[in-house]
């Protein structure tokens, strides 16, 4: 079963299928270590990378587990970043929400407007129930973009993760239909 990527928009910005020409602003932004700080693998060093994680997100639509989505700015057309869900179970009606942004795009509420608008599309489109999403401990910036949207912190997975070379925790974060609220009007 396939899951058709979607184009979705807000006043400011545009979130719509990768393409090839995304492979250089995506190699930037996951070769950037203080971007990466927090996760979970290395910053790329090889702009092959870019080049996979496109075409894994073309996998994903095609088998019908997820829809990542680039994120460009619509007054200038600049790569944002990208949003996305993965794992999408429609037997659970649930998935994983996850995002990345360039540094210069941190602070303007994008990863915010972006979350809330594929989450909007996830529960109207999708017929979710949950979705569930993870942030180190040490990321505040993350669970704040998180909180913001209706995200609820769960629990906290102890040395879930070597980012690094540390040993660090995760934060689940879990967001239900019936506590959605979605943005009024258009954000």
């Amino acid at each position: 079963m396939t899951l058709a990527t979607p184009v979705l928009h807000t006043a400011r910005l545009r979130l719509r299928p990768f393409t090839d020409a995304d492979a250089a602003p995506l190699f930037a932004l996951h070769s950037d270590a203080y971007v990466l700080r927090y996760w979970d693998s290395p910053p790329w060093n090889e702009p092959a990378r870019a080049e996979r994680f496109i075409a894994k997100c073309r996998t994903m639509a095609d088998e019908g587990t997820g829809a990542r989505v680039a994120v460009d700015r619509v007054s200038d057309g600049a790569f944002v970043g990208w949003c996305g869900l993965t794992g999408w179970n429609p037997d659970y009606r649930s998935a994983s929400l996850g995002y990345c942004l360039a540094e210069a795009m941190w602070g303007h509420g994008y990863a915010t407007e972006a979350a809330h608008t594929l989450l909007t599309w996830a529960f109207d489109t999708l017929d979710l129930n949950r979705i569930q999403a993870e942030t180190d401990t040490r990321n505040a910036a993350s669970a704040r973009v998180l909180e913001k949207i209706g995200f609820v912190r769960e629990g906290t997975l102890r040395e879930d993760c070597i980012v690094n070379g540390e040993v660090s925790d995760s934060w689940v974060f879990g967001l239900i239909r019936r506590e959605w609220r979605p943005p009024a009007g258009r954000c």
